[in-house]
């Protein structure tokens, strides 16, 4: 069973004026301090923030328990400094400039890119998938590029920015651009031409070290995983499983083809059929790119960028694609019900973009405060699938020392 664990952000807010407090030191000082939370809770590079790193899952229904757990955590914790907390990607309002996280890291990333850092005042969520090899890793990055603008229209949650409605359901898609490294990597022949591209990029344009590559999708240099990075912070718990169970199928498949194919696969135009809308795998950078800032401003509301046509379709038709795309590897994990159903309510009630766009609309402040309270803590649809009991035994948890630290 392919294994996974996930990464999720989350600011803390001035409830009146939706601006970042800086509460997460004390937050985190708390969380440590507790066996059932020291390993997993790490400080991010905004003082408002907290990340909550899960151990390693191979059930969606085991990762729902733990997410809701940690996500209760916070919300008493963020009650306990009167403010609220918001999985989104970034705040509805913000400071000229943020404070940052005191760490050497942290401050040197503010001195090699200077204004940029102004608004650099994001979350987002990453969810890392076991590969058994990076030469695995370099297939599986290579047969996704073409799904990650259709991930980021799905993903959208940052509609606001400064107190305004921005246009975008992802601005902060927008904002990562500015980045020395951002949005779908390139091809790469292997693991030795991966190794080399990006160590050959070190030093250059403030990248300091190979953390701070922010591709929508790389290898983890500390983990054997690749790891998706293209989705702003999900309101929810479902949102975010619903992201896990599709990256999983997605790394799952390409690895299958790689292994019964050869190195090459990735070079072979797929047959494509109604029933299995295999993407094109040389779709050239430059559409990609295009494709991805257009699945930042439109989200799922317009058309959406369809892998295997290389053009434009209705969003949730391409949504359907995908999920036939992925039936074999989500049946076989166990996941296809709850896919199918999480599918079904996205396409219904839309994106976080959308939903925050409608509560800001119908209310301005207050209709974010009740919406973020309504979300944070909502309890996951695995519940009316199957219950699981999180296990006694300890997975392996992706501790500070084995993470990324990240901007």
């Amino acid at each position: 069973m392919t294994t996974f664990g996930i990464e999720e952000e989350f600011f803390f807010l001035d409830p009146e004026t939706m601006l970042p407090a800086d509460v997460a030191a004390d937050v985190r000082e708390r969380l440590v301090a507790d066996p059932a939370w020291g390993e997993s809770v790490h400080p991010e590079f905004l003082a408002s923030q907290v990340e909550f790193a899960t151990p390693v899952f191979e059930d969606l229904a085991v990762a729902a328990d733990r997410l809701l757990a940690f996500r209760r955590e916070i919300d008493a914790d963020a009650g306990r400094h009167a403010v609220c907390v918001a999985s989104v990607g970034t705040p509805p309002d913000a400071h000229p400039f943020p404070s940052i996280t005191d760490t050497d890291r942290y401050h040197r990333i503010v001195r090699d890119m200077a204004g940029v850092i102004a608004d650099h005042q994001m979350s987002g969520l990453h969810v890392h998938v076991g590969i058994s090899s990076r030469e695995h890793g370099v297939a599986a990055l290579n047969a996704v590029r073409p799904w990650l603008p259709l991930l980021t229209a799905m993903t959208g949650n940052s509609p606001l920015w400064r107190g305004y409605v921005t246009g975008y359901e992802s601005w902060r898609t927008v904002q990562l651009r500015r980045w020395t490294t951002a949005g779908c990597p390139p091809r790469f022949a292997d693991a030795a031409d991966y190794d080399r591209r990006t160590r050959g990029m070190l030093g250059v344009g403030g990248l300091a070290d190979l953390a701070l590559i922010a591709w929508n999708v790389r290898l983890s240099e500390h983990l054997p995983t690749i790891e998706f990075r293209m989705a702003d912070a999900q309101l929810t718990a479902d949102d975010t499983l619903l992201v896990a169970a599709l990256c999983r199928a997605l790394v799952a498949r390409a690895i299958d083809e790689h292994d019964r194919f050869g190195a090459d696969r990735g070079a072979i135009r797929p047959l494509r059929s109604v029933d299995d809308p295999a993407p094109d795998h040389d779709i050239p950078p430059e559409l990609l790119s295009a494709a991805t800032l257009h699945a930042a401003h439109t989200g799922l509301s317009g058309g959406a960028f369809d892998p295997a046509t290389g053009g434009l379709a209705p969003a949730a038709d391409v949504v359907r694609s995908l999920e036939r795309y992925l039936a074999g590897p989500l049946e076989r994990a166990g996941d296809r019900e709850l896919v199918h159903e999480l599918v079904a309510r996205l396409l219904r009630d839309g994106t976080g973009a959308a939903r925050q766009l409608a509560a800001w609309n119908r209310a301005g402040i207050a209709g974010l405060r009740r919406l973020f309270a309504s979300t944070i803590t909502a309890r996951p649809s695995t519940d009316s699938i199957e219950r699981l009991t999180w296990p006694t035994t300890r997975f392996p948890t992706l501790t500070q020392e084995h993470i990324e630290a990240r901007p």
